[in-house]
């Protein structure tokens, strides 16, 4: 006689055969579970941001992650990464891992590739040169390929900039980029930014001023330079505006500074004078090449808010407020200028 097979038509054979797979199942599931059961539950003792450099493999990430978090809690991670095939060449960037974070949770955060963004911020720098230096502190880029990027030609005419007027690209300002981001990412953003800044009022004003946008910044940059009172801001970029239309030399103590790389000198003297460069405006006569630190809006509306005014000279007051004393004629220049320089004297400043 034919017996019937196991879990066909014999009912009490069908049902055990599926309480087996039944079980089976279960227990399957019960130890996944208890598997991954650490790794739900298990979190990161201190908060750290890990950073996966570009063609990063496992062994990479696992170094840093043991780094900050120890080897059970990498060897984890690393194993729900390998579950999930994630690709670590395609996850370049820094991310944050709070205190208390699970394994499964960091996994999660890499495969999603959600990195938090890096603030950068600018604040009256004087050259290209630091500028760089302090961006690729905070990215992973070289100041060499920033430099290279931030004074490329090409990129800065889409901005109505050239190779020396770079500077005048970043306005002070706080920027949020990612850790990965490469050199035109960064140029971008600060861009964006910068025409933004640049919008058809303050164009429209600039204008009226007989000023093209980057002129204003390079005025402001040296008003920045001249004094930190935001109350005299305005009037000393209408001095040098003023100065401007008149063909005079804008003579600006600054721009010495800046031709010189010497920050220092707080007295500028005749030798100083002498020193051969577009920047000195003491010798060369209209606005020098390109802004000598960078600006914010806050001088670049105060300048083109300005009151119309007659002044041609400032000289610094002789109270040493920080404030300067302003005058339309040389002559009254020329006593202000006396009384400064006897209060320098007075007080040994060289």
């Amino acid at each position: 006689m034919t017996q019937t097979p196991l879990g066909t038509d014999n009912p009490i054979g069908g049902r055990r055969f599926r309480n087996i797979v039944l079980w089976l199942i279960v227990a399957v599931g019960i130890l996944a579970l208890v598997s991954m059961l650490p790794m739900m539950i298990s979190g990161a003792d201190r908060e750290a941001i890990i950073r996966i450099p570009a063609k990063a493999d496992e062994k990479t990430l696992a170094d840093t992650l043991t780094r900050y978090f120890g080897e059970d809690y990498s060897a984890k991670v690393i194993k729900l990464i390998k579950l999930r095939n994630i690709d670590l060449n395609s996850r370049h960037g820094a991310y944050l891992i709070p205190e208390g974070t699970s394994p499964f949770r960091t996994m999660r955060k890499l495969g999603r590739g959600a990195q938090i963004p890096v603030k950068l911020t600018l604040n009256g720098f004087r050259t290209l040169d630091l500028l760089t230096q302090r961006i690729s502190n905070k990215i992973d880029c070289t100041k060499e390929e920033l430099l290279k990027q931030f004074t490329d030609a090409e990129a800065l005419k889409e901005y109505g900039l050239t190779s020396d007027q770079a500077l005048a690209l970043f306005v002070d300002d706080t920027y949020e980029v990612y850790w990965s981001a490469s050199p035109a990412e960064v140029m971008k953003k600060i861009g964006d930014n910068y025409q933004r800044v640049w919008n058809e009022e303050r164009r429209r004003k600039a204008e009226t001023l007989g000023l093209t946008p980057v002129q204003v910044s390079i005025i402001a940059s040296i008003v920045d330079e001249e004094t930190t009172k935001k109350d005299e801001k305005g009037r000393v970029g209408r001095l040098y505006i003023n100065r401007l239309k008149q063909g005079m030399r804008l003579q600006a103590d600054p721009t010495v500074r800046y031709a010189l790389q010497d920050f220092t000198i707080k007295r500028v003297k005749g030798e100083h004078l002498k020193v051969d460069s577009p920047y000195n405006t003491y010798r060369v006569a209209g606005l020098p090449p390109g802004p000598i630190r960078t600006t914010g809006t806050e001088t670049i509306d105060l300048i083109l808010d300005s009151t119309p005014s007659d002044d041609l000279y400032m000289c610094a007051k002789e109270d040493f407020s920080g404030y300067h004393n302003f005058a339309s004629t040389y002559g009254d220049h020329v006593q202000n200028a006396l009384r400064y320089q006897h209060a320098l004297d007075s007080r040994g400043i060289q």
